[in-house]
């Protein structure tokens, strides 16, 4: 088995080469107490080392003239800063008392992965980069060799794993408190999960699966996994756990939802059904023209509500005077449109026109409810990490994966809703996950953090 680990510098001879056995399975029985696992930490000249001493408290009380300080117990573990990494080497002071030579080690201060290289704040750079960046694993692992250290693919896989494991119950507590809204914005976004056999001599694919993403009204978003888009998800997520709106697009799963669930009211997203028009646009300039300007005018007042900070009652009145009277001319020019001898049913136009009368109920909800939005844009903006990541780590190689990376988008996200920087709030609540009431698990979504720990954050013990 491998030595300790230490730093290759020119002075240092290069190890004889272990002869091959065969005893692979076996772990070292004697440890030099320089390992953190059974490979080391490999790293050469050029990373920056910077030692913490931490001094042994026997030294600093009255009976310090007891104990002699004979050496250090070293553990080398990795740190990421915002640019850079280092290497860091904690060394803990030993003592022996004069007395009885008993000899004392400095106690270890708290780390996240006690038996791991990897510190919290490498830990969370690793999430970061691949889940806000979009920087696959092995490129991160690239970027170590280039670094100048030499880690396993493995590690930085398991160090991830890890990392969200831990955040499980947190993202969890989130999206109870999302299903506390009256109004809930949701959408669907694929993602390939799962590598399926081949039958026979054909190769084997991988699976299709979804995200559900939620937002709820306070701001939070949450990514739930499903291997399916039916109705059935709909149904596992909010059955008897949620009534109200549902702000969707137009996909026909949400409205069949509705039509079974008497205490849950579906409106639609006026820009999904805006695009369906200009689809038609080449073909019928002219009456897509007047419908698109109608929209631009509701889409003015809506500007005016947010402008003039309207809520409630005042929204309502708003759009009940100003908005309403457009909606009605809007699906008036439509029906008119619908009536045309010269359309055929498979006319992109009459395609449109169909799919947006058919819808005009559940769009007409946000004239009911000054909570509703016009549209799911925010709810959009928040999918894009999705497709995002997927142009760099292209899949999920199992299920579990696929709802890691749920996880961890919904922190991460909800973090750049509410201003909060995704590597200081990680490395905070990466610490804290362990010692904090499970009760009160709610403080440590991003959205309560902010309000009670982002002022003083917890920093990295090696920082």
């Amino acid at each position: 088995m491998p030595g300790p680990a230490v730093p290759l510098t020119d002075d240092t001879p290069e190890p004889a080469k272990p002869e091959q056995t065969n005893n692979r399975g076996k772990a070292p029985k004697q440890r030099s107490g320089n390992e953190v696992n059974l490979t080391g930490l490999r790293y050469d000249s050029t990373v920056p080392v910077r030692e913490v001493i931490i001094e042994a408290n026997e030294l600093q009380g009255d009976e310090a003239d007891q104990y002699e300080h004979v050496g250090y117990k070293e553990v080398s573990r990795i740190a990421q800063k915002r640019s850079a990494y280092e290497i860091v080497i904690t060394k803990r002071q030993i003592v022996k008392r004069k007395d009885s030579n008993q000899l004392i080690t400095a106690a270890n201060p708290e780390f996240v992965f006690d038996s791991a290289c990897a510190d919290v704040s490498f830990a969370a750079g690793l999430l970061v980069d691949k889940f806000q960046f979009h920087l696959p694993l092995y490129r991160q692992h690239q970027k170590l060799s280039a670094s100048g250290i030499q880690l396993s693919r493995a590690t930085l896989t398991n160090t991830t794993k890890r990392g969200i494991e831990l955040l499980r119950p947190v993202a969890a507590a989130q999206l109870a408190n999302i299903l506390n809204s009256q109004v809930l914005a949701m959408d669907e976004t694929p993602i390939k999960a799962t590598r399926q056999p081949g039958v026979g001599k054909q190769p084997g694919k991988m699976k299709q699966a979804y995200f559900w993403p939620i937002y709820g009204e306070q701001d939070e978003v949450a990514f739930t996994f499903s291997n399916s888009r039916g109705m059935a998800n709909i149904q596992a997520l909010l059955d008897e756990v949620w009534q109200g709106t549902l702000l969707t697009d137009g996909y026909q799963a949400y409205s069949s939802y509705e039509a079974k669930s008497a205490q849950v009211e579906n409106a639609q997203c006026w820009v999904h059904m805006r695009r369906q028009l200009l689809k038609a646009e080449a073909e019928e300039s002219q009456a897509v023209d007047k419908a698109l300007n109608l929209i631009a005018e509701l889409y003015q007042h809506e500007k005016q509500i947010k402008a003039r900070q309207l809520v409630s009652e005042k929204a309502l009145q708003y759009r009940a005077t100003h908005s309403k009277p457009i909606v009605d001319q809007f699906f008036a020019l439509l029906d008119s449109e619908k009536q045309r001898p010269d359309l055929l049913p498979d006319d992109t136009w009459s395609k449109a026109l169909n799919y947006a009368l058919k819808r005009e109920r559940q769009l007409r909800v946000f004239l009911s409810n000054p909570a509703v939005a016009m549209d799911t844009n925010h709810l959009e903006r928040q999918i894009r990490p999705i497709p995002m990541g997927k142009k760099n780590w292209l899949f999920c190689w199992t299920e579990l994966g696929a709802e890691h990376v749920g996880i961890i988008q919904s922190l991460i996200c909800t973090c750049k809703l509410h201003d909060i920087d995704p590597t200081t709030y990680l490395i905070d609540v990466l610490q804290r996950v362990s010692q904090h009431p499970a009760k009160d698990v709610i403080d440590l979504t991003p959205r309560v953090w902010k309000e009670k720990f982002a002022s003083n954050p917890l920093t990295s013990p090696l920082a």
